[in-house]
């Protein structure tokens, strides 16, 4: 499959910073040398939805990875190594579901490459539920088997979005990796997937009836935190949570937020305990909070919060959703956004102040910076 023809235009130059936007209609790059001024190209692959990105920063420049959903061809994902000029394509589509399963994959939630240890490695987390696991940069993908065939799985829900698997994090310490599932909750391995146990101690379920079950809650998403590997923070469905024991226990930090509901959740890239969400009105309005957008910093691991919305539009009655949020390893660390009504922000100073970088785009499902170059902002 070749990018759809169109207004297609390549990255030329190296910049100092790449942003890749995943939208419902395609895909777009940017760049820029000083997080303020951008340069847009695009769009790659017109009219493919684009629910998963990946800049795997292993390489020099990132290699870029996307989840691909063609309304023709079906999903796969796309590889380029030249900063967007060309793309290659796995003939086989790179993942597959085993004839056996009687299953065939419906689309590519999250691609995580692994730590730099492991430089190879390539997670995927699918729909239907299931994760995979690439060894070659991510030209194939291997289903894993033990999550597949979990006990737990024949009564994991489908969340509004679907039925996922859309968080993958792979320790940088050890073995073990954890999984979010829409809705099914937070399973943790120990062995590198080859077996995993729910740890959901503590989440709340309101909507069951055991509002605290060992698994099947709705979790929005999860994230590391940069100083303790055994440290998490998760955004849920009505839930905003920390552990400190890599899963085992949970607490809410919740408090001095406006609402805790909502679906981005991003640690600082260096300093521990400093991690952003974004709030959100819950359930059947799913907007900021009196419709004024903005995001929330703690420098605490969430036993504060502080607002920030400095350069942000007053009246915004879009969501943002999971995976359209990002943080770059700059010093300062930058934070950048995108709106289901196609407006995409980057902060260079860790969301003290916000500009716009792009508006108008498609609906954007997914948003990954890395630093490019030499020279780092």
């Amino acid at each position: 499959r070749q990018p759809p023809s169109g207004p297609i235009s390549a990255m030329t130059q190296t910049g100092d910073t790449l942003l890749a936007i995943g939208t419902r209609k395609g895909l777009w790059l940017a760049q820029s040398s000083d997080r303020t001024d951008w340069k847009l190209s695009g769009p790659f692959f017109l009219m493919n939805e684009v629910a998963s990105v990946a800049l795997d920063t292993r390489h020099s420049p990132p290699r870029i990875l996307a989840g691909l959903l063609s309304p023709h061809w079906g999903p796969t994902v796309v590889i380029s190594e030249d900063l967007g000029e060309s793309w290659t394509e796995p003939e086989a589509g790179a993942i597959a579901f085993p004839p056996e399963t009687g299953e065939a994959l419906g689309r590519i939630w999250q691609l995580q490459p692994d730590s730099a240890e492991r430089p190879g490695v390539i997670w995927a987390g699918c729909e239907p539920i299931s994760v995979w696991k690439s060894t070659d940069g991510g030209t194939s993908f291997e289903l894993n088997e033990a999550l597949w065939n979990h006990p737990h799985r024949p009564e994991w829900g489908e969340g509004y979005g679907g039925a996922a698997a859309h968080t993958v994090l792979p320790s940088p310490a050890d073995e073990s990796v954890h999984v979010a599932i829409s809705s099914g909750g937070v399973y943790r391995s120990d062995d590198g997937g080859a077996s995993w146990t729910a740890r959901n101690q503590g989440i709340s379920a309101y909507f069951l009836p055991d509002p605290n079950p060992e698994f099947g809650q709705c979790v929005h998403k999860v994230a590391r935190d940069a100083a303790d590997p055994n440290r998490l923070y998760a955004q849920n469905h009505h839930g905003v949570y920390r552990s400190d024991d890599a899963g085992d226990t949970w607490v809410s930090i919740a408090g001095g937020l406006p609402a805790d509901f909502g679906f981005v959740m991003l640690a600082h890239p260096h300093t521990g305990g400093t991690l952003w969400t974004i709030p959100l009105v819950a359930d059947g309005e799913r907007i900021p909070p009196g419709g004024e957008l903005a995001v929330y910093r703690s420098t605490d691991a969430g036993q504060s919060w502080t607002r920030q919305d400095s350069g942000l539009p007053t009246a915004e009655y879009n969501a943002v959703l999971r995976d359209a949020a990002a943080v770059d390893t700059a010093e300062p660390a930058g934070v950048y956004f995108g709106t289901r009504a196609g407006d995409v922000y980057a902060s260079a100073d860790e969301g003290g102040t916000f500009a716009l970088v792009t508006s108008n785009l498609p609906d954007v499902l997914c948003v990954r910076a890395a630093a490019v170059g030499s020279s780092a902002p």
